[in-house]
Order: C-alpha cells, then sequence, then structure tokens
C-alpha cells in the first residue's frame, strides 16, 4: 500500500474508533450533570453532536477504504453496541443516532488495496482538520469541567480520574491525528509508550468497574480489584525495566482475560442481571477499549 492509500486507511481507522469513543466521552458527562450544570449538560450535548456527525461521515468514506481486521476486531462496534445504545438512551433520554452502528456494521474491508481517488483525499483530508478543530473544543471542556470538579464548585457522579482519564484519551486521539497531517512525530517512543499508555487505560477501567458496581456485589468487585493490581504490577514492570517493548505476553495475556470479564459485564448489565451503577453503553464502550488494544498488540 502506498503513502496515499495507508494516508486515507490510517485517519479512517482512527475516527472509526476514536470519534465514537469522544461522542460516547460527552454523553457521560452530559449524562452526571446536575441541574445547576444544565450550561455544562448543553454544551456536552453539543460536542456530542460533533463527533456524531464525525463518525456519519467516516462511515460514510470508509467502506472498502479499511482493514479487514480492524472491522473484525470488535474495536469499532460489537454485538452488543445498538442494544447498549438504546438501552442508554432509554435509561438517561439522550438521543443517540443508532442509525451509525448498523451502517457500521455493514462496511467491508479491502482486499488486495483500493484505488484513492483525489475527491477522498480531500474528504478525508478535511475531516481529519474538522476532528482537530472539535477535538480541541472538547479538551478544552474537559479540562474547565475537571478544574470546577477539583475545586468543588461542580458535582458529578463521574469521578475526577475518569474525567481526567477520558482528557488523556482525547489528547492521544489528537496526536494521532497531528502526526497523519504532519504535525507530529512518531517512532520508536511511540511504540513503547503505546503499551504503558494502554495498560494505564485498562487499569483506570479496572478501577472505575470496582467502584461502579454495587457493593453486594462482592466477587465481581473483587475480580475488578484483582485486574487493577495486576495492572499496577505490568506498569511499574514496564517503568523499571530498560526496554519497554509493545506487545508484551504479560500485557497480551492479562488483557485478553479483561476483555472476558468486561464480555460478561456488558452481557450481565444488558440483562439486568449485574447491581451497578454502569450505564449499559459505559460497559460496552470500555469493551471496545480492551478490543483496540488487543489489535494493537496482534499487529
Amino acid at each position: 500500500m502506498d503513502k496515499t492509500q495507508n494516508y486515507v486507511t490510517d485517519s479512517l481507522e482512527q475516527h472509526l474508533f476514536f470519534a465514537r469513543i469522544m461522542k460516547e466521552h460527552a454523553l457521560f458527562l452530559k449524562a452526571g450533570f446536575m441541574p445547576p450544570a444544565c450550561e455544562f449538560s448543553q454544551r456536552s450535548g453539543q460536542l456530542m453532536q460533533k463527533f456524531e456527525a464525525l463518525l456519519s461521515r467516516t462511515v460514510s468514506l470508509a467502506d472498502c477504504a479499511v482493514r479487514c481486521k480492524v472491522l473484525s476486531s470488535g474495536e469499532t462496534v460489537t454485538e452488543f453496541t445498538d442494544c447498549a445504545e438504546r438501552k442508554t438512551a432509554c435509561l438517561t433520554g439522550i438521543d443517540i443516532d443508532r442509525g451509525i452502528t448498523a451502517r457500521t456494521m455493514k462496511l467491508k474491508g479491502y482486499g488486495g488495496g483500493f484505488n484513492v481517488t483525489p475527491a477522498l483525499k480531500n474528504s478525508v483530508r478535511q475531516l481529519n482538520r474538522e476532528a482537530l478543530q472539535a477535538l480541541d473544543c472538547l479538551i478544552a471542556f474537559k479540562e474547565e469541567v475537571l478544574k470546577n470538579v477539583s475545586s468543588c464548585t461542580m458535582f458529578t457522579p463521574n469521578y475526577p480520574l475518569l474525567i481526567e482519564h477520558i482528557l488523556r484519551e482525547a489528547r492521544l486521539y489528537r496526536s494521532h491525528l497531528l502526526r497523519l497531517e504532519g504535525m507530529g512525530t512518531s517512532g520508536c517512543q511511540e511504540l513503547r509508550d503505546s503499551e504503558l499508555f494502554w495498560n494505564r487505560i485498562m487499569m483506570e477501567h479496572a478501577l472505575f468497574i470496582r467502584g461502579l458496581l454495587d457493593p453486594a456485589e462482592n466477587e465481581l468487585v473483587d475480580t475488578a480489584n484483582g485486574f487493577a493490581k495486576d495492572y499496577k504490577r505490568l506498569l511499574e514492570a514496564s517503568r523499571n525495566a530498560n526496554d519497554k517493548m509493545i506487545q508484551s505476553a504479560g500485557s497480551f495475556e492479562l488483557t485478553k482475560k479483561f476483555r472476558d470479564f468486561k464480555t460478561a459485564g456488558v452481557e450481565g448489565i444488558e440483562a439486568c442481571k449485574i447491581r451497578s451503577v454502569i450505564l449499559p453503553l459505559l460497559a460496552d464502550h470500555v469493551l471496545r477499549e480492551a478490543n483496540h488494544y488487543i489489535r494493537l498488540m496482534e499487529a
């Protein structure tokens, strides 16, 4: 595949994963704002709509222009996503365009390459630039919310650590787009840091799941806590090692086990068999991030 094809494919794959993640971040924030923060609720809704529109346009461009392994990895959508969106919309009263998910599920990957027309390249370049602008707005919004929560001038059921967590993911998305547009750098350091980044994300997922489960769910709480400890040990080992190479066997095996735990969690939450304050879409959201990390380690 030539440079132009790589640019188009990499860009669209980034958006298929991250634009959905960002619109859901905005949804989770919106769902947590109290009446005194009605302005923030409106702003988060507007940001959600921005990323929903970006994702919709991405899906329109992505058919036969992205890799089959990305579409089959479970990082763009899972078998649970549509149900999770439907249930979350009913529980929160927040509209979700489920048609985007239906269209994503019908996408086909390319076989032996594809033809990049000037129109497609220009559309992708415009998409990247609009995504960067939207990300700047979303990052600033998250920073403002974090500042308010940290200074005790705003209440939200979203943990401060969760807000920091979703800020890091937005900044990572932004760094990928800057690299694609020739405004950022990449290399061995990026590969070495990837494992540290995603292991930290996984550890925090385990901490959030532990904290959002009903205290009566003793076994699940203990399991989530065990995953948090395992990822903490991996992080400490990586930081103490001179060679922080991606595709650590320990990270790969642990994340596959964590993925299975998250899968069971989505099933249980959607079927109302697990007591928690976890929205169905949040459960599916963290599952997709585990699938994304596994696919990166398999690359």
